[in-house]
This record gives structure tokens, sequence and C-alpha cells, in this order.
């Protein structure tokens, strides 16, 4: 076990350099001049901009500036932006939101998910199943933007039953309708994935010998078949949590939700790459430690993982 928990964190620390430099390099390499963008119009005195380079280490060279940052996170500090602000403080102020967004359409994907592949799976071939399958392909197709934009004009301006922007009237009402796009996005492989599971539960020589047995189909669903199809499924909408926290950088964008997704998107169009960065890198590094307690916890269900 303490060889694959040891297997399991040097692959983190690698994949962590790896994705965060060709993150600040993509960042900080991209045309135009985050601080001649700071004086707007009325660009900033030469001396001005030049003492500004060498406060950020703009005048360095990149993998100097990358080792720079790297000393300042690991510190805590996941720097400062060219307005004086610091990042981990924007963030700070923007997770509540964030987590609970993303909890709830983790909630909604966990739940839907599972009843559509169930049902999906014990009715294979009907017209529900073809449903499902022609739902989720859809639901897969259409892009994010396109969907939280027509649930917002639906929903909020036709039916005036969700708000269109904000949070301002709180959980659940202003958080169910981009809980319920962004989940949708995360219930459509889950729910193929339990359909398929379900199946080959349904197909396998213990349930055989349960219906031989005489116990009824709503027993053997009930109490064997839904247990069963369901652990692989776990491990899937576990690794979902952590990924949802970056998957609201667009609705929170469309329904004006000031959370962290909404910081990052900002951040992009103000050239703010200090932000960009400290929001990439955070997320990245909740997305790699959620798989890590993933991987341990299958691997302590099953000590076949282990050798794999």
């Amino acid at each position: 076990m303490w060889r694959f928990l040891s297997r399991r964190l040097l692959e983190l620390v690698i994949v962590f350099f790896g994705v965060t430099f060709v993150i600040y390099c993509a960042v900080f390499l991209l045309p135009g001049d985050p601080i001649e963008a700071l004086g707007g119009e009325r660009p900033l005195p030469e001396s001005v901009q030049q003492q500004l380079r060498e406060q950020y280490g703009l005048d360095q060279p990149i993998w100097q500036q990358y080792l720079n940052y790297l000393g300042g996170l690991f510190q805590g500090d996941l720097g400062t932006t060219f307005t004086g602000q610091s990042v981990s403080e924007q963030m700070a102020s923007r997770w509540p939101t964030t987590i609970t967004l993303a909890l709830t359409a983790w909630g909604l994907t966990v739940l839907i998910s599972v009843v559509l592949g169930l049902v999906a799976g014990l009715r294979q071939g009907s017209a529900i199943d073809r449903s499902v399958l022609l739902g989720t392909i859809i639901a897969e197709s259409v892009p994010v933007f396109v969907m939280g934009i027509t649930a917002q004009y639906v929903f909020g301006i036709m039916l005036k039953w969700t708000p269109i922007a904000g949070v301002g009237d709180g959980w659940p009402r202003a958080f169910i309708l981009p809980a319920l796009i962004i989940a949708i996005y995360g219930l459509a492989g889950v729910s193929r994935l339990m359909r398929g599971s379900v199946i080959d539960t349904m197909q396998s020589d213990f349930v055989r010998t349960l219906r031989a047995k005489g116990l009824s189909r709503r027993g053997i669903v009930g109490l064997h078949v839904t247990r069963n199809a369901a652990a692989p499924v776990v491990n899937v909408l576990a690794i979902q949590l952590g990924s949802l926290l970056g998957g609201t950088v667009v609705i929170e964008a469309i329904f004006n939700i000031n959370g962290v997704g909404q910081l990052l998107y900002k951040a992009i169009q103000d050239q703010q790459g200090t932000v960009v960065v400290g929001v990439a890198t955070t997320l990245v590094l909740i997305f790699l430690i959620t798989n890590v307690v993933v991987d341990v916890i299958s691997s302590l269900l099953d000590p076949r993982i282990r050798n794999d």
C-alpha cells in the first residue's frame, strides 16, 4: 500500500509541475503587454512601465519567473495583481459561492444519472432506454453557453421560475438552474456508465442464482443490482466532484455569479495573468488531489488496483 501511495504522489508532483509550467508559459508568453494595458488609452510613462516589470519580475526569463512563482506558492502566496490585490484574498471571498454551486451540481448529477442509468439498464432496448441514450448524446453536443443562455430566457424571463443572474435569492432558488446546466454535462457520461454496469450486473451468475432461489425482481434490483452496479460509478462521480469546481467558469460568467469561475473569466478579459495562473493552479491541485484520494480509497476497497 505504501508503495502504491508513493507512486501516486510522485505522479501527482510530476503532473503538477508539468501542467502549471505549461499554464504559466501559456499565460505570460501570450501576445500583448499587461503592463501597457494598465494605462488604458493613456499609456503609462516608460519609466513607470519598466519599474513595474522589475517589481513583478516580468523582465526576467520565463523559467526564472516560474521559479519565483513556485517559491511564493510553496509559502501559500498565489501572487499579487498589478493593482496590488492579493490573489489568495480575492479567491477566499469567492470560494463559498463556487463550492455551493459545484456541490449542488454534483448532487444533481448523482441523483439524475443513477436514476436514468438504472432505469435504462433495466429496460435495455426499450423506448425509455433509447430515449436516455439519445438525450445524453444531445446534452453533450449542445455548447454550455448555448444551453445556459437558453435556460435563462426560458426559465428566468418567460416562466419567471428562477432569477436570471446573481445569487441574491440564496440557495436553492438562485443556484438550481446554473447547477442543473453544469450537471447535465456530467450526468451524460455517468448515466451511460451506470446503464452499462446495470446490464452487466443483471447478466451475472449471482443474479441468476437469486432468481433461481425465487427472490423477487424488486428485491434483486434494490438489494443487489443497484449496489454492485454503482461501484464503478462511484469512482467517476468522486473525480467529477473535483472537476466541477473548474467547470463553473462559463456558467458563473453567464449567470453573473460572483465565484472563482467568474474571477478567472474577468482576469482573462483584463489580462491579469497572475490571477489566471493562481486560479488555474488551485483548480489543478484540487483535481489532482481528488484523483489521488479516489485511487487510494479504491485500492483499499479492491487490492487488485494496487498491482495494476
